[in-house]
């Protein structure tokens, strides 16, 4: 196996400065605290202006999958990939939907967790703890293999010199120092850089990329002839996936409880929708530029299986590090910028987890907890949860991609609960409990059956598991809600 480091010593050098320069940001958010309440250390006080906002929604909700499972996909897929532009839009649409009001209710009533707004809302602690125990399930996966997404980057960054153990020990610790230091500001502000050399590093990258190679034009002419079926329209099956995946999207991340917490941590209602608007237009400028990148790579090295599609852009950089030595710092900026953009994604799921574990089930064990009780318990959860992590990252078999998707498959059932709780006052918390329940069972065992060998396969008719389970949810929530007994004057108050 080639152990030739993709990081000369400077390159490593300044990586490593800024990576340890995000505990300084950690210990800023530390002395910015106001007061030690759970508002303060897990929404920053609710004081979030546009441009932290933004930044933080967009570090967020682009992960490393942007810079190495973006382009991956295109280089397999050709044009087609161009519909995932398309993916990562309709979560503004989601977020349009139930935001602005959610962050309405969270202002009048303190929301925390989405477990706030789901008590709240139906009064059932049955359903509270269903919904958070499925979140933080999925949450933990997004971690998991986050994890082990940073320790595969580091080895291949180092050359080995740092193995995949090691770099996953110091950078989560780095994590969980400066979340637990500064909470949700800390997190806000080094996801600001993040977000930042995220944009950066795309933009470079296209630029680059399509200066030195010619451009798009000319790699679709070159493309024509090595691979036609990139500019064949997909069959009926394929744009069932395309459409089941949008679903899943759809409901899917909208309903992040670290996107929730965001959502929540809004200075204002204006500033959100602000935020939201700039959200639109990232797609075109980190999506498609990414997905341009892996078309011109499938011109420029063909042949590579899908373990090296995964890879292509790190393989043009280092083509063109050949040709330029000059731009060799490019190689920089694209790790960097991809260990950043997991880092912003673990460091949230991370917080999340923490006020979901603390103030929807300690809290409800332990009611007459105080603020400060309630935030140091959520400082410690957040150091067991990184641990437990990091061992399942290190011991558990590296093939666990397909965790992804059982996220997404997961997250979607408790759609329902917030798009329609929000805007139905009729809506009773048994039928949304009976939904996610039904739900769930047929997402698993749709999964679990094709893994224990049955003929299942694991998308039916081109369609996720989540997505029939998501129908079987909104199909007993609904048949529930009509045929339920008594009438709307026994549903609690809400507003």
């Amino acid at each position: 196996m080639d152990t030739q480091p993709l990081l000369s010593t400077g390159g490593m050098i300044c990586m490593g400065l800024y990576l340890f320069s995000l505990i300084g940001i950690g210990l800023a958010g530390r002395f910015a605290r106001k007061e030690n309440t759970m508002a303060d250390f897990y929404l920053a006080g609710r004081g979030m202006g546009v441009f932290v906002l933004f930044l933080t929604l967009y570090a967020t909700q682009y992960s490393g999958n942007t810079l190495i499972g973006f382009s991956g996909r295109a280089y397999r897929e050709g044009f087609t990939a161009l519909v995932t532009v398309t993916f990562m839009t309709v979560i503004i649409g989601a977020y349009l939907i139930f935001a602005p009001k959610l962050y309405r209710l969270s202002k009048k009533h303190k929301y925390i967790t989405v477990g706030d707004f789901i008590q709240h809302r139906f009064q059932s602690t049955a359903l509270t703890v269903t919904i958070t125990v499925i979140a933080i399930i999925a949450l933990g996966n997004y971690i998991l293999t986050n994890l082990k997404a940073i320790g595969f980057i580091i080895v291949a960054a180092t050359g080995g010199q740092v193995s995949f153990t090691q770099g996953i020990i110091v950078l989560s610790l780095i994590m969980v120092i400066y979340e637990t230091l500064g909470g949700m500001r800390s997190v806000a502000w080094t996801d600001m850089i993040q977000g930042v050399l995220l944009l950066f590093g795309v933009f470079l990258i296209f630029i680059t990329i399509q200066s030195e190679y010619g451009g798009l034009a000319k790699m679709s002419e070159q493309i024509k002839s090595i691979r036609p079926d990139f500019w064949q329209p997909p069959d009926w099956g394929g744009k069932r996936l395309w459409l089941s995946t949008i679903i899943i999207v759809f409901f899917g991340i909208s309903v992040y409880p670290h996107a929730i917490q965001r959502i929540y941590a809004a200075r204002d209602e204006k500033t959100l929708r602000r935020s939201l608007q700039i959200m639109v237009f990232m797609p075109l400028v980190t999506t498609l530029f990414m997905i341009i990148v892996g078309i011109v790579g499938a011109a420029q090295i063909p042949g590579l299986d899908r373990q090296g599609s995964e890879q292509i852009t790190l393989l043009l950089l280092n083509d063109l590090a050949q040709k330029i030595p000059a731009i060799s710092w490019l190689l920089v900026i694209f790790l960097s910028a991809a260990v950043a953009a997991i880092m912003s994604t673990v460091d949230s799921a991370l917080l999340a987890i923490s006020s979901l574990v603390t103030q929807d089930l300690y809290g409800k064990v332990k009611p007459e907890s105080s603020q400060s009780h309630l935030t140091g318990v959520g400082k410690i959860v957040s150091w067991i949860i990184m641990a437990g992590a990091v061992w399942l990252a290190i011991a558990l078999p590296q093939t666990i991609w397909r965790l992804f998707e059982i996220k997404l498959e997961l997250l979607c059932q408790i759609a329902p609960a917030i798009f329609l709780g929000i805007h139905l006052k009729s809506l009773s918390a048994k039928s949304i409990l009976t939904g996610i329940l039904l739900g769930t069972a047929v997402a698993l065992f749709i999964m679990i059956g094709n893994w224990a060998g049955l003929a299942i396969d694991t998308k039916p008719w081109g369609v996720h598991a989540g997505v029939w389970g998501l129908m079987v949810n909104f199909l007993a929530v609904g048949a529930c809600n009509f045929f339920k007994n008594g009438t709307t004057r026994n549903q609690p108050a809400f507003g």
